[in-house]
């Protein structure tokens, strides 16, 4: 708290992470409008950023915002404390900070902010980025552009002892129906979120490719895994609304954030939450077991408590097989 009231005002606009007042879902509006207006982005992959950043670089940073003694002490114990293993055994570490630490977000965003945010206003003052702690985007005018910035924050990666990941730092062109060509990366993902040309439906009619957002594969399969494990057929003991009350909190969680842009993306995975979720009503009343008795009951509950479910607000339907 010392640290982030000092470091906090001076931090930089575009620096999202772990900052009062801002989110993830402001660094991707950012982005998404950056992308429409530039056609090229740098997607940034700081490899292993947690675990390799170096501590004196930690500490300089540190001690350029604080005078005082013991902020100092107390965050280089942090940084020397050893990692205790499953085993009981501790290992000694000579670099990183300690990951899911309460000290370790505002540290990480102090590093980067002289290692990349400020460095990037000074060489390329024109160029616009967002940052969220480790994860970054970077927008360019032209490839060539790209081509130069990217060489130059290897560079300067390098230098603070950092290392841009080979493989998952990438240029990729922001392609849509106004962007002509054929080029290898034409698709990012940036904090869950996928950016590539998708279908725009705009009330004049006249369908068109937008460069936009929304939710990632892998943030679908991950979610996707999670509602299989609950198993929801299987907790037939409680009510429906103590069902309601356990399914609705996670998955208003994800509607409010990976729906914010291009929810239709969402809909499959909603869709079935209520397979699983007419799955348990089967077998909890055994009169429903008809499939048609079972579908007259869902159309009752969802014409006349609209809102039981929170997904029911988008997708109240149930799949053709169930």
């Amino acid at each position: 708290m010392e640290l982030e009231r000092k470091v906090e005002r001076v931090f930089h606009p575009d620096s999202y992470g772990y900052r009062p007042g801002r989110s993830a879902l402001d660094a991707v509006a950012t982005c998404r409008t950056r992308c429409w207006k530039t056609d090229w982005v740098i997607d940034l992959d700081i490899r292993k950023f947690f675990d390799s950043v170096p501590w004196d670089l930690v500490v300089k940073a540190v001690e350029a915002n604080t005078d005082l003694p013991w902020v100092v002490l107390y965050v280089k114990r942090w940084l020397h404390a050893p990692l205790a293993l499953p085993d009981g055994s501790l290992q000694a570490r000579d670099r990183g900070t300690p990951q899911g630490s309460a000290v370790s977000p505002v540290l990480a965003n102090m590093v980067l902010h002289y290692a990349f945010d400020i460095w990037m206003a000074r060489q390329f003052p024109g160029v616009t980025f967002e940052r969220y702690v480790d994860d970054a985007v970077v927008h360019c005018v032209s490839q060539a552009q790209a081509r130069h910035v990217l060489a130059a924050l290897q560079e300067r990666m390098r230098e603070v002892g950092l290392e841009l990941h080979p493989d998952k730092t990438r240029i990729v062109y922001c392609k849509d129906s106004n962007r002509r060509g054929s080029y290898e990366h034409t698709a990012f993902t940036f904090l869950g979120y996928t950016f590539r040309g998708r279908e725009v439906r705009p009330k004049t009619g006249k369908r068109f490719t937008g460069f936009n957002p929304a939710i990632s594969s892998d943030a679908l399969k991950r979610i996707s895994r999670q509602v299989r494990s609950w198993r929801l057929h299987r907790h037939t003991q409680i009510s429906e609304t103590d069902l309601a009350a356990w399914v609705n909190p996670k998955v208003r969680g994800w509607m409010q954030y990976y729906g914010a842009f291009y929810r239709s993306a969402l809909y499959p995975l909603l869709t079935r939450i209520n397979a699983y979720v007419m799955r348990w009503l089967r077998k909890k009343h055994k009169r429903l077991r008809e499939r048609k008795r079972a579908q007259e009951a869902w159309t009752r509950a969802v014409t006349t408590r609209p809102r039981f479910f929170a997904h029911w607000a988008w997708v109240n339907t149930v799949p053709a097989v169930w």
